[in-house]
């Protein structure tokens, strides 16, 4: 229950800020190895090997600046003390 705006912070951070931030970090490596297997793939071809490097190196920039988000969302839940320390209850029936 959401009964103050430190707890509805909490609750937009736990619940929509995080997961959103784990689903692009993944989504980055992934298109990594995309690039690292096209790079491979394409040993003869140099247009080919090129857009790969270039995939990577999107990649690498991608989780770069996701990993900074998750630690900039962990270190300002931290510093303004916004862990939402109370557990979720499912409803009884």
């Amino acid at each position: 229950m959401i009964t103050d705006f430190k707890d509805f912070l909490s609750t937009i951070t736990d619940f929509v800020l995080r997961p959103i931030v784990g689903i692009l970090l993944a989504l980055s490596i992934v298109y990594f190895l995309i690039g690292v297997f096209k790079y491979i793939q394409s040993a003869g071809d140099e247009g080919k090997r090129k857009e790969g490097v270039t995939m990577m190196i999107y990649g690498i920039i991608g989780l770069f600046v996701f990993v900074s988000v998750w630690g900039l969302v962990s270190l300002l839940t931290g510093t303004f003390d916004f862990q939402n320390n109370t557990r979720i209850q499912p409803p009884e029936i």
